[in-house]
């Protein structure tokens, strides 16, 4: 399947983002809105992934600080084709604005798979929204795209 990949701010897109995240956030995870959406969201580049039918299926923010954030994927695209895209999307945005340092903070679930694309552990563990999060970052030119071995 065709996706159509857009980057977008706050301001043109928020609807479509807000729509997105809330689906997978709040209804999905049962994480509270207000801790969804805050004024990062303002100043951070977003990508969105659409199918065929021009309905949102991906997004993520990448912050003016490198930080990457907000991924969200629908239920039924959680796949290596999807989060390839994404991620692909997310590291051309970071060389365009001279980002040099990619950070994130993910689930402890998924550390070993954020290792497998160069990033590595930068602080200690912390709870945010009641989920055990662990800070990484990786040199930009060490990211690497995961192969279908290494997505969970």
């Amino acid at each position: 399947m065709a996706f159509q990949i857009e980057q977008v701010d706050w301001q043109s897109a928020s609807q479509r983002l807000i729509e997105l995240r809330e689906q997978v956030f709040v209804l999905e995870w049962q994480l509270p809105r207000e801790a969804e959406f805050d004024e990062d969201d303002k100043s951070a580049l977003h990508i969105i992934i659409s199918d065929g039918d021009k309905k949102a299926i991906a997004t993520a923010r990448l912050k003016p600080t490198g930080e990457i954030g907000r991924v969200a994927i629908r239920i039924g695209y959680r796949n290596l084709s999807v989060y390839k895209q994404l991620f692909g999307a997310l590291v051309t945005l970071a060389y365009s604005l001279n980002i040099t340092t990619l950070t994130m903070n993910c689930d402890l679930t998924s550390v070993s798979h954020h290792e497998s694309l160069g990033f590595t552990c930068s602080g200690p563990a912390f709870m945010e929204a009641g989920i055990a999060r662990q800070p990484m970052s990786c040199p930009l030119s060490s990211f690497r795209l995961p192969d279908a071995d290494h997505l969970h």
